[in-house]
């Protein structure tokens, strides 16, 4: 199987994210722009990617929601998504102006969130209700509800070809595995131990799979239906992404303070990069050459060097930041 890993290495152009990627452009200058959801706070720090700080803050006045969660980033979009966890629903905000666009209601307790390969579809994991709403973003309706067989679905990522959709079941302690085209979930995978982020690998239906109180990521064969590797990487492991350079897979220890490079090759964790308290959620820049952190008790974002594997810099955000899109 390792030698299976290695072949798709070889051809590993583009990352698989959790929480939805696209970069935004401001009409002043080309940079990336970084969008840090502060669930207590209720807004989203904008961070200039060239300049590593926080240039605005959505709404300039007022807050998005009581608790805020994921934000979904759609390419070539004015808007972003954010998702409401006491409101139920997902929110479009002007990315540039904060003005508060449509609520869509999603489902009770909503909490990750993704984009489509296509950047037509956000799919919204609605934890209470157990079930992923999927939203078309031209028309901001709602398009299906798909029911998951585990309980409490926290993240839904897309495989890369846009044929799965997986859910991580904290309250289950496994993950389903939704087949698009037919429309439900057609597996339940148990894994090692309270799942939460997810990160694909770009051109093979596997995932690597975050376990919290297992205190690393099981890799989940999608078609087999089964883990077929777990990986050690340190104390409460949060939030997984997959790196461009197809070097590695990036993993945030929540209870390390660390965030723990996995190589694709060796599958041996070959560097650990000093963040913020709690760190949970990624994003990468397009170049994949920078990686965004966000720690939740330390109110920052950690920029880290994705090829050197360092540390660059913190940067204060709002209060209580759940994770980072780009």
């Amino acid at each position: 199987m390792n030698r299976v890993f290695a072949l798709a290495m070889k051809f590993l152009p583009c990352a698989a994210i959790v929480i939805g990627l696209g970069a935004v452009a401001a009409p002043s200058s080309a940079a990336t722009m970084a969008y840090a959801a502060n669930q207590r706070d209720g807004t989203v720090s904008v961070i200039d990617t060239a300049k590593d700080k926080v240039v605005r803050t959505l709404p300039a006045h007022g807050t998005i929601g009581n608790k805020i969660q994921a934000v979904v980033v759609v390419p070539g979009s004015k808007e972003i998504y954010v998702v409401d966890a006491d409101g139920d629903d997902l929110v479009a905000v002007n990315s540039m102006t904060g003005a508060i666009g449509k609520h869509i209601p999603v489902g009770k307790a909503p909490e990750g969130a993704s984009l489509s390969p296509s950047g037509k579809t956000i799919a919204v994991c609605v934890e209470e209700d157990n079930m992923v709403t999927l939203v078309d973003v031209a028309t901001q309706k709602v398009i299906k509800k798909i029911h998951t067989q585990g309980k409490n679905p926290e993240h839904c990522s897309f495989s890369n070809d846009g044929r799965w959709l997986m859910t991580s079941n904290e309250k289950s302690n496994n993950v389903d595995i939704i087949d698009l085209k037919a429309g439900k979930s057609v597996a339940l995978v148990p894994t090692s131990g309270h799942p939460r982020g997810i990160a694909w690998l770009p051109h093979k239906p596997i995932a690597y799979v975050v376990q919290e109180t297992a205190g690393g990521a099981d890799i989940v064969d999608v078609p087999k239906h089964k883990v077929i590797q777990t990986i050690h990487t340190g104390v409460r492991p949060a939030g997984a992404i997959m790196g461009l350079r197809g070097k590695y897979v990036f993993i945030s220890d929540g209870g390390s303070a660390n965030v723990a490079a996995i190589d694709l090759k060796t599958h041996k964790v070959v560097a650990t990069m000093p963040v913020g308290q709690r760190p949970w959620n990624m994003a990468l820049t397009p170049d994949g050459k920078k990686l965004y952190v966000a720690n939740g008790r330390s109110n920052s974002v950690s920029v880290l060097d994705a090829v050197k594997l360092k540390h660059i810099k913190d940067i204060p955000v709002g209060k209580l930041p759940w994770g980072v899109s780009i």
